[in-house]
């Protein structure tokens, strides 16, 4: 159970993730995430970028697991790199502009995340019936 509790709080904490681009153009994960989900019918040429889909799989990924009755390593790994891929470049970006509010919206993706990895490992492989 605290594995699919953990992979909430890991989905959750990615979607606060916060961008600035350009003059006063800013969003948090989340609001982005829903305007993919707006255009992805009517505009899915527009959505269609690896930063985009990667991360959405990764989320799907994790979401899948608390559906399993008992998560699959593998998956939520890969489900947690998916994600972490554009949170390490938000993280590095946020250090290049010297933009504290990105790298700091970074840091609950980053200890989630760490927290599940510790929990996985600690965890011994079981082998499946």
């Amino acid at each position: 159970m605290p594995t699919k509790i953990l992979s909430v709080l890991v989905i959750l904490a990615s979607l606060i993730g916060y961008l600035e681009w350009g003059q006063g153009n800013h969003s948090f994960l989340w609001e982005a995430e829903y305007d993919v989900f707006k255009k992805i019918g009517s505009q899915p040429k527009e959505v269609m970028h690896p930063f985009i889909i990667v991360p959405i799989i990764g989320q799907l990924l994790l979401l899948s697991s608390l559906f399993l009755k008992k998560p699959i390593k593998p998956i939520l790994y890969l489900g947690m790199v998916c994600i972490g891929l554009l949170l390490v470049v938000m993280f590095v970006v946020g250090i290049m502009a010297s933009n504290l509010e990105i790298i700091v919206s970074t840091f609950p993706f980053f200890i989630a995340s760490s927290i599940l990895t510790a929990l996985l490992i600690k965890k011994p492989l079981q082998p499946s019936a």
